[in-house]
């Protein structure tokens, strides 16, 4: 079985995102540089309002999409990777605490692995549109499991020498070692800021 998410139609209006690309990136900011500096960047892509009053519905792809491409160039591509996977790390555990039920995280723990990895791939794929915006996702089950994102909108327009998509490849993983197995690793293994057709993630545990 594979999953694919196609984008919004031309005149559905502006692709959208939900708002945790942005909420858990101002956490991370914070959390790791402070207050001072997590204004400053947040108010040169003109996204300071959200720091009053953060988004509780879906954005415009194009506030996220502008958060994320200014972490590299503002904060060097070390620290922007820590940033970004803090946040992704932030966002599954509001995944994990708010929005998969508690009986449902219960039975996917009991599961083999390869089962609850199918069972986890139905959810992010019938979800991806909260995620991917405009981009195309689609999933491939197996193992190891691989996740891509065609018109990435993390790195949409960007170039880059490694991949930079930390973000949704720590959000997987840790949604993945929440549910399936606490061995397993996400890895961008191809980017479209280093010139490739998509973003993908390939996704393993050990046995």
């Amino acid at each position: 079985m594979t999953t694919t998410t196609e984008a919004p139609a031309p005149d559905a209006g502006p692709a959208r995102i939900g708002p945790n690309a942005i909420i858990r990136v101002a956490e991370a900011l914070r959390a790791q540089l402070g207050e001072q500096v997590t204004a400053e960047l947040f108010g040169n892509v003109g996204l300071g309002h959200y720091l009053q009053t953060m988004p509780g519905h879906m954005v415009d792809e194009r506030e996220v999409i502008a958060l994320h491409q200014f972490l590299r160039p503002s904060l060097g591509a070390a620290r922007a990777r820590a940033v970004s996977r803090e946040a992704g790390v932030r966002t599954a555990d509001y995944l994990l605490g708010k929005r998969i039920p508690r009986p449902a995280q219960f039975v996917l723990r009991l599961l083999p692995p390869s089962l609850a990895s199918r069972v986890l791939l139905r959810s992010i794929g019938g979800h991806s549109w909260t995620f991917a915006g405009s981009g195309h996702f689609h999933a491939e089950p197996g193992y190891p499991v691989r996740l891509s994102i065609a018109d990435c909108p993390l790195c949409r327009g960007a170039t880059a020498d490694e991949p930079v998509c930390d973000y949704y490849a720590a959000t997987f993983e840790h949604l993945y070692r929440a549910l399936v197995s606490p061995r397993a690793t996400v890895v961008e293994t191809a980017c479209e800021a280093m010139g490739a057709p998509a973003c993908v993630f390939e996704i393993s545990w050990k046995p």
